[in-house]
């Protein structure tokens, strides 16, 4: 435990060092507003078609519309020098907008932080009892230590340029985040700018981006533990955490959200309008669920789970009451989770993407739950729960651009595939899942990112990734478009971003715990697997009364 503990400051403190090198162009560009002050003016008050109150001065003359926005922007010039209270109370507005925006994204940030008591129950409940207090100790440590590595480098790899491409608008624009540590322009890899959340990134704007964001990475990391939980030692899940925060997570999620070369390919290969995630279907749960699978594979199955003619063994979940009060805590949070990705209750599509949501969730567990009752004769309620749990990360992905139908056959798909998932990897695959995390969160994440590319019907995202923001497929107005609505390269687009996360997050997660397993096995001692982690590994019993005590 010591040396993991050094490893971790090590860590640490070399993170630390990388971070110095980008931070010396902290003074470049605009300064960081950490009173919240001047975040917020004139130019965030827009009306509800997005259209701001100012106009902005034309640079490029050869456009053919550049005598008409001259012609504005003059206009626009000497009406504000006729009514400059007009443009103070305009700040005001401004200024308000982005404050409301603010409540309602760390409100909502909060609800996304609570789904951490529901992945504890949930998976707690789901093994048995004697690795009950283990369960608990993986998920509170995963909070811990993956805010670490994220505070320390995992927010800059990911937002350290969101400014060059993907501006929060409604939370004022984090102008302050404006470099690159790998790539430029449209072809950004790795953020470089706000290592510990210092210099550009100590900024009101940037610290409310950062709480909403933190919150996703660690649903990321909780998911980890349904599928590798009651063999793992504490010290390797520890660097299982530290890797996910660090660097599994931030990088694709820069690609994705922080204004990376993904998002961009609309306008630099002509895919649609670049690779479209809107609440982490891919980003958060598939990156999650298959860096699972990797770990899961690295680790082997539980002692006992096959015998000897490889057929696996059922270990029943020991608490259901617990699987289903973190299911539904779970659906609780995801109204934080899904409606809240709009980083504003100005946006007022939150009411669709809030009956997306709980419509998905409720038609995945219907299916589940008849299609396991009609295969084995009885209905299974943890695989309800599973059913709920993949509807609603299959709609995570597509929620904002979807209509209500399409959100009810999004959740009967991710119904289906969860099932066959759980036994396709028992069965089949010879992997061992304890709670289904892999086909909950990675082949329904994988498929929520196919589902943009299907059903996404245009009527919102226009302008999505700086594409079509005049028009789009000859329509005014017309946002993210799928295959089922006319735009065939939307689906190819969002077909290969979802296959690449398979390939990143499973790929870098094998490589680097395959070389650690062999230099320390990341697997508790036999003996201990067979009597229970909670004392060997965490020295207390989780139901102390079950222990047996002997009196002298």
């Amino acid at each position: 435990m010591a040396r993991t503990s050094s490893f971790c400051v090590s860590f640490l403190l070399a993170a630390g060092l990388l971070g110095l090198l980008p931070q010396g162009r902290a003074d470049e560009g605009p300064k960081p507003d950490p009173a919240g002050i001047v975040t917020g003016d004139k130019t965030t008050a827009v009306d509800a078609g997005g259209n701001t109150f100012t106009v902005a001065a034309p640079t490029d003359k050869t456009s053919p519309d550049y005598s008409k926005n001259k012609k504005d922007f003059d206009d626009y010039q000497s009406q504000a020098a006729k009514e400059p209270l007009a443009v103070k109370l305009a700040d005001s507005v401004g200024h308000i907008r982005v404050a409301t925006n603010f409540a309602w994204t760390l409100n909502t940030g909060y609800l996304v932080l609570f789904m951490q008591a529901g992945f504890a129950l949930l998976t707690c409940g789901l093994v048995r009892k004697k690795n009950a207090g283990h369960l608990m100790m993986l998920n509170f440590a995963a909070y811990v230590f993956a805010f670490l590595a994220y505070y320390a480098v995992g927010y800059a790899f990911q937002f350290g340029a969101v400014a060059v491409n993907a501006a929060p608008g409604n939370l004022g624009g984090v102008p302050t985040l404006n470099h690159y540590l790998i790539g430029s322009g449209q072809w950004g890899f790795l953020g470089g700018k706000g290592f510990f959340m210092t210099g550009p990134a100590y900024d009101a704007g940037s610290n409310c981006l950062a709480l909403f964001e933190v919150v996703f990475m660690e649903t990321a990391g909780y998911i980890i533990v349904g599928a590798i939980c009651e063999r793992i030692t504490f010290w390797a899940f520890l660097l299982c955490e530290l890797f996910v925060g660090a660097l599994l997570y931030p990088v694709f999620g820069c690609w994705v959200w922080g204004g990376g070369w993904l998002s961009q390919v609309g306008s630099t290969l002509n895919l649609g309008h670049g690779y479209v995630d809107f609440a982490g279907s891919t980003v958060v749960h598939g990156v999650g669920g298959f860096c699972a699978m990797a770990l899961a594979l690295i680790l082997g199955p539980r002692i006992g789970k096959y015998g000897k003619d490889g057929k696996p063994r059922a270990f029943p979940a020991h608490n259901l009451v617990y699987v289903v009060s973190g299911t539904f805590i779970l659906l609780f949070g995801w109204m934080g989770f899904n409606p809240g990705s709009t980083l504003g209750a100005t946006d007022l599509r939150i009411s669709v993407i809030a009956i997306n949501t709980n419509l998905s969730a409720v038609a995945g567990s219907a299916v589940a739950m008849l299609l396991w009752y009609f295969m084995f004769g009885k209905p299974d309620v943890t695989m309800a729960c599973n059913g709920m749990l993949a509807g609603l990360v299959a709609i995570t992905a597509p929620c904002a651009f979807v209509s209500p139908t399409s959100a009810v056959v999004i959740g009967v798909l991710a119904g289906i595939l969860v099932c066959f998932g759980v036994l396709f990897n028992e069965r089949i695959a010879k992997i061992d899942d304890p709670c289904g995390a892999i086909s909950v969160h990675g082949f329904c994440g994988w498929l929520g990112g196919v589902c943009v590319g299907i059903f996404a019907d245009g009527t919102y995202g226009s302008g999505w990734n700086g594409v079509g923001a005049a028009s789009y497929l000859g329509h005014a107005g017309q946002g993210v478009t799928g295959l089922l609505y006319g735009d065939t390269k939307q689906f190819f687009c969002q077909l290969g971003g979802a296959t690449l996360m398979v390939v990143w997050a499973f790929g870098a997660t094998y490589v680097v715990f395959s070389v650690v397993n062999k230099l320390k096995s990341m697997r508790v001692a036999p003996e201990v697997e067979l009597d229970g982690l909670d004392v060997p590994e965490f020295g207390m019993h989780a139901y102390p009364e079950d222990a047996v005590v002997t009196v002298e």
